[in-house]
């Protein structure tokens, strides 16, 4: 299993960014996606998922501002984050669970600096 995700980087307060994850090795259409992002001395903490039928979860610190999406013919989830605030930075992480109690596979993590 492998996923492997990019697209993070430093950006201003207000800015943009938009993540990607590429899985492979498991049968992506019937996993829930997700993205997780964790600072030093925190819990890893969800920020959005999405279902394999496209239902989607947000975390209420982003509701309105980012959105979650998959392509379950290319095998990738992206999360487009917009309005950005230096609260979102952290270590972005990109998820895979069969089911929604599961731990699940895990990737390596993108980075995600917002100046003030």
């Amino acid at each position: 299993v492998q996923l492997q995700a990019s697209g993070g980087g430093l950006v201003q307060a207000g800015g943009s960014l938009r993540l990607s994850c590429a899985a492979s090795g498991f049968n992506f259409n019937t996993y829930i996606m997700g993205w997780y992002r964790q600072v030093p001395g925190n819990q890893r903490e969800l920020v959005a998922s999405i279902a394999s039928s496209g239902r989607t979860n947000y975390a209420d610190f982003v509701k309105g501002r980012f959105t979650v999406s998959r392509d379950n013919a290319k095998d990738t989830i992206d999360l487009q984050m917009t309005s950005l605030r230096p609260e979102d930075t952290g270590t972005y992480y990109c998820n895979a669970k069969r089911f929604a109690h599961y731990n699940g596979y895990w990737g390596q993590g993108t980075q995600v600096t917002v100046s003030s």
